[in-house]
């Protein structure tokens, strides 16, 4: 469904050259959000807030407000910027009339609409990618998210190496609002053009030590009860957030079940931890993990989590009782 790439559409709104139709569609809202922003800029620059700029929203506009106002005339401006936001909950017959409005696009409006998913069998669909403009906003895994991170990094004048890289996505894993807000504090912290490295992040960033987690997750493969509160502990007594531990927890869960995924398709262990959204080096422990866990024990383990989450978020009993009962419950044959 990509008929165009993030960095294109970004590329051609800093060049100030919009396209007349952009459709972002994805889920991924912080990419999203920046893309608009950056064609909004592009659209109006400059110009008097708000006197060149319509948003609309799908679940109360109608398409054909939306296309009037594209073709109304900008004023002291060279564009007009129309956001329409939403689109997968219009009809039918309102994305058809937009589908018309794309054979015919106003050259002096960027109109930007934004959706969650959209039908590819869809007229509409079909006339934006004949424009070239459907972008598909994805969010960035494995050596794509370590790369946003460092372009992020780059972006405020810095270095962020592979080390220290994979120890801030080791903290934060792949939410790219907080990798982005955690960068934005350590480039404050570490000062112009210095390198942001693994000190710095320990010091700015409440980190889950990974090598506890992993001890953690060994032990549940077990069914070593004694190690597993041993490693439990010690994360609680580092004053570690129990949800924060959980949230780990279950990343390093799902990176085990992406790496069975990926073995059992024939790739070679380190392209299968890749493609698991894991670097290679760590290829050799995916792979133990992967032994230690089948498919039953995976959705076991899920199902576990899944009511300590519940469970934290509601309950009255102390967390750390909570996180010691369900290590108990996964170690127990």
């Amino acid at each position: 469904m990509t008929d165009a790439s993030f960095d294109g559409v970004l590329a051609l709104a800093r060049s100030g050259k919009p396209l007349p139709v952009h459709i972002l569609v994805g889920e991924e809202s912080f990419l999203v959000e920046r893309l608009v922003r950056a064609l909004r800029s592009a659209a109006v620059g400059q110009g008097v807030p708000g006197l060149n700029e319509d948003v609309f929203h799908a679940d109360k506009a109608k398409a054909s407000s939306v296309i009037a106002t594209c073709r109304t005339l900008a004023m002291m401006s060279d564009r007009r910027f129309v956001l329409l936001r939403g689109a997968d909950k219009l009809a039918a017959d309102e994305l058809d009339q937009l589908a018309t409005y794309l054979e015919a696009p106003s050259p002096e409006a960027c109109l930007v609409i934004t959706a969650e998913k959209l039908d590819g069998r869809s007229r509409f669909v079909k006339a934006a990618k004949k424009r070239g403009a459907l972008l598909e906003v994805q969010r960035p895994k494995g050596a794509g998210l370590a790369a946003f991170a460092q372009g992020e990094a780059r972006a405020r004048g810095h270095t962020l190496g592979p080390e220290a890289t994979q120890h801030l996505l080791d903290a934060l894993g792949d939410d790219l609002a907080a990798l982005d807000d955690a960068i934005e504090r350590l480039s404050l912290y570490v000062g112009p053009k210095a390198p942001i490295d693994s000190d710095a992040i320990d010091a700015c960033v409440a980190r889950v030590r990974t090598e506890s987690i992993w001890m953690l997750v060994d032990a549940l493969g077990m069914k070593d009860e004694r190690k597993a509160t041993r490693a439990l502990t010690s994360l609680l007594h580092d004053d570690e957030p129990p949800l924060r531990i959980l949230a780990m927890l279950a990343r390093q869960m799902r990176l085990i079940a992406k790496m069975r995924e990926a073995l059992a398709e024939g790739l070679p262990p380190p392209e299968a931890a890749q493609k698991a959204g894991a670097p290679p080096w760590k290829a050799r422990e995916l792979v133990e993990s992967a032994r230690r866990f089948p498919l039953p024990e995976l959705g076991r383990t899920f199902e576990v989590l899944g009511g300590l989450d519940r469970a934290l978020k509601s309950s009255r009993l102390p967390d750390d009782v909570l996180m010691h009962e369900a290590v108990a419950t996964l170690c127990r044959r």
